[in-house]
């Protein structure tokens, strides 16, 4: 944090804002805020680099407040893009509370639900717009957007829209926008696409890096434990559910069904209370269940890479990766709801044979290596099913084939017994029956 930066006063914000922090219970700002909020404030594009839980929102939202002032005319005057709906409702949920002294107007608009709510409140006069790329385009080419007086842009986390396939409706976003407008991109990791992002983007940037891209806070303990299989990954999370001190815990999963059936069995072992959240769950059971788990009602939350991002929970004691991320980058955001604002958190990862493949990939992405320990001794080992060994096996030589296109495989080979005959044995076949 720069040294002359101590207190939120410092960083010159208008009385309503600093009562708002105030009433947030903020003592001091962060790194990402006392470097963000000055740069921002005086109008000047930026490219932010920050790790998940720095407090980068307030950096951007506090300095937007104060540049559209109060409630103006009908139309939008600054838009927010975020990748997911849950992030949406994060941002939306702290510029309420920091613009609570001032009478902004706001609208989130997300996809999932029905436009007609969120087409009324764009219509009723807004100043702010934050959304997702794809609901702000289909509400503009229906004619219900008019962004001709947007003077300010922001994009948070443009790594994970680009990982999403957003890049061509962000574009069309781009065209049709006020060329003439103050531009701010934030980012966990600097990605050649996010750097090319940045270069169609923005004008002169100045970039503000808190932390080496892609880094975890060092708040955060990690551990990581080579599990054979699913059943003995379940005897480990169950072990680590009966202690106490996992007060608050995000178990998150690769697929849906893993998500169901974990959140099931922690139910019937009477270690909640459980929630689960995946893209099948309705909008507002989703909601309901973020909340719940935010207000301490619910023990564990079971989640699928959906709510890596967007999920602003400050006291989580646990998460534990029960499956690696399919993006190496969706690692840092996992653990990153844990060890935020400052309090320390323990992220805890499970990972088989296939897995540990891809931990040295993500150990290159945070630059440090994740501490291994041994499964404690009364954790039951299962043996592991002949199917998922298979499938473990056949998803391993796939791997393999695309990083060396000369390797076969376990599985190349056809038994003898389906090998078709060759000429000469047809030959001697039909010799012998016609001898007969």
């Amino acid at each position: 944090m720069a040294a002359e930066v101590q207190l939120f006063e410092d960083l010159k914000l208008n009385r309503q804002i600093l009562n708002a922090i105030d009433d947030l219970g903020f003592e001091r700002p962060t790194e990402i805020q006392a470097k963000v909020v000055p740069v921002a404030t005086a109008g000047h594009d930026l490219f932010g680099i920050a790790q998940t839980g720095t407090g980068k929102t307030l950096a951007f939202v506090a300095p937007l407040i104060m540049k559209i002032k109060y409630a103006q005319g009908n139309d939008p005057r600054a838009l927010i893009l975020a990748p997911t709906r849950e992030l949406v409702l994060q941002i939306a949920d702290n510029f309420k509370a920091l613009a609570k002294y001032t009478d902004l107007r706001m609208a989130a608009l997300y996809g999932g639900v029905g436009p007609k709510a969120q087409i009324e409140e764009v219509k009723a006069g807004v100043d702010l717009l934050i959304s997702t790329p794809g609901r702000f385009m289909d509400l503009y080419l229906k004619g219900h957007i008019m962004p001709k007086q947007i003077k300010t842009l922001i994009l948070d986390e443009a790594d994970k829209m680009l990982d999403m396939g957003f890049l061509p409706q962000i574009r069309k976003i781009l065209e049709v926008v006020p060329r003439k407008r103050q531009n701010m991109l934030f980012s966990a990791t600097m990605a050649d696409r996010v750097v090319t992002l940045t270069e169609e983007f923005l004008a002169f940037p100045q970039r503000i890096e808190v932390a080496p891209q892609a880094t975890v806070a060092e708040t955060i303990e990690q551990v990581l434990y080579e599990v054979p299989n699913f059943k003995t990954k379940i005897n480990l999370l169950i072990h680590f559910l009966n202690q106490e001190e996992f007060s608050r815990v995000i178990v998150f999963v690769k697929t849906k069904s893993n998500a169901d059936a974990i959140a099931k069995y922690i139910d019937r072992k009477e270690l909640g209370p459980v929630r689960v959240v995946h893209a099948n769950k309705g909008q507002n059971s989703r909601i309901n269940a973020v909340n719940e788990f935010r207000e301490g009602d619910i023990r564990v939350l079971v989640s699928t890479d959906v709510t890596a991002r967007g999920m602003d929970i400050s006291m989580v004691s646990h998460v534990i990766n029960f499956d690696l991320p399919l993006v190496y980058e969706d690692y840092v955001h996992r653990i990153g709801r844990t060890g935020r604002a400052e309090n320390e958190g323990m992220a805890i990862t499970f990972a088989n044979e296939l897995e540990m493949h891809h931990v040295p990939r993500i150990e290159k992405i945070i630059q440090q290596d994740i501490p291994r320990k041994t499964i404690p001794a009364d954790v039951t080992i299962e043996k592991t099913p002949f199917e998922e060994q298979q499938e473990m096996a056949k998803t391993m030589d796939n791997i393999r084939k695309k990083m060396d296109p000369t390797f076969k495989g376990a599985f190349h080979e056809k038994k003898k017994r389906f090998d078709k005959p060759s000429n000469s044995s047809k030959g001697k076949k039909r010799n012998k029956r016609g001898r007969r």
